[in-house]
């Protein structure tokens, strides 16, 4: 059994303990929670990893900006790690300097989306990709847009305009004494904001507007060979954090088949995110 714990416990580390315990080959080992955090019911939950014991794979369920300080420790302890930010260069060093794995960009989007992309390029080496996110809710661009000054709490919503196009409405509750044009202007500056059409607005309440529900549709026109007008589509309509949780615990799986370093998702073989024995994986699958 692989050993895995859950670093954080907001929306997919609540999403990752129902994945973990369905699958076959895994084991949870705990939550690492931040000190003076509620225990949860049922589950091992501790401040650090240390008081976890043996664990083989970590998934980082925290916010994207505090990733690369939560992984390198682990890392340098021969943990392997698994997250949903891009941070090739430094997780990369640290995993192989001290024989472990890391998993980065391992969600939906960036991650199973990638893999699609990475098939249709293939197919069709030459052309455009569109990828077209949403109407849902974004849980990195909900976390930047609640950590602004002035700011209780925050919604940020993904709208598709087509041809890869998007904006960002973003829905805020300010604290007492606030400025909603301070709130506004610290949101679209930010970088998670500043390249997207972004529209703020006050709202009295955040829950009545939360949905779980996101999709992506994927569309490329392009070329094999010399045969024009070859024309791919990709569609779901997921939950959002138990997607990405689902996609982080195969990672999980993945990691321990690995020689050390860092990887994407486009770079492992489909096969390696799936328990059970790999010839009856190709008998069935292929």
């Amino acid at each position: 059994m692989i050993k895995v714990a859950i670093v954080g416990y907001g929306n997919i580390g609540k999403y990752a303990v129902d994945a973990l315990r369905a699958a076959p080959d895994m084991e949870l080992a705990g939550i690492v929670r931040r000190p003076g955090s509620e225990p949860v019911h049922g589950i091992k939950t501790a401040s650090s990893m240390e008081d976890l014991g043996h664990v083989d794979a970590a998934l980082l369920c925290t916010p994207t900006r505090s990733v690369e300080e939560t992984a390198l420790p682990l890392l340098a302890r021969g943990i392997n790690t698994v997250d949903i930010v891009n941070l090739r260069r430094s997780l990369g060093a640290q995993a192989i300097k001290h024989d472990a794995v890391s998993i980065i960009s391992a969600g939906w989007d960036p991650g199973t989306d990638s893999v699609i992309r990475t098939l249709m390029l293939a197919m069709a080496p030459k052309g455009i990709t569109y990828t077209n996110f949403g109407p849902g809710m974004s849980m990195g661009h909900s976390v930047v847009a609640r950590s602004k000054e002035g700011v209780a709490d925050a919604l940020s919503l993904t709208i598709p305009t087509g041809s890869g196009v998007h904006r960002r409405m973003v829905y805020v509750v300010l604290k007492e004494g606030a400025k909603f044009s301070d709130v506004e202007f610290a949101i679209k500056s930010d970088s998670y904001f500043s390249h997207d059409d972004t529209r703020v607005q006050q709202v009295p309440d955040i829950d009545a507007l939360k949905d779980m529900g996101h999709g992506v549709l994927m569309e490329r026109k392009g070329v094999s060979g010399s045969t024009q007008n070859q024309m791919f589509t990709f569609e779901m309509r997921i939950n959002n954090p138990a997607l990405t949780a689902q996609v982080m615990v195969a990672c999980a799986r993945a990691s321990m088949k690995l020689a050390s370093g860092c990887y994407t998702l486009p770079e492992i073989a489909p096969m390696d995110f799936l328990p059970g024995d790999r010839e009856e994986l190709i008998a069935q699958l292929v």
